[in-house]
């Protein structure tokens, strides 16, 4: 997790792009991570409750689209790490 919490180093080129982003970085944005479990029905979802387990067939590993309001950005892979789930990026849309 020290990764995440790195200051990234970025060269004068990339700096200038993320700059012309700056009035926009204050804006929310819902990012999304979809997995897709087939054969799903609405009686499923409607005994859904906390702690609820979801079976799926998708592999630990597995590339996932990341979506950020809707739109694709990216792809990703879950790991599990102590105990938690996390996607880690690794691929850009």
């Amino acid at each position: 997790m020290a990764e995440a919490a790195t200051a990234r180093q970025f060269d004068a080129e990339t700096a200038e792009k993320l700059a012309a982003w700056t009035p926009l970085l204050p804006l929310p944005c819902q990012l999304t991570v979809d997995l897709a479990i087939p054969k799903y029905r609405v009686a499923d979802v409607l005994v859904l409750q906390p702690h609820s387990i979801l079976v799926t067939h998708w592999r630990v590993g597995a590339d996932v689209p990341l979506r950020v309001n809707g739109e694709l950005v990216a792809w990703g892979e879950f790991e599990v790490v102590e105990n938690h789930l996390m996607v880690r990026l690794t691929e850009l849309a």
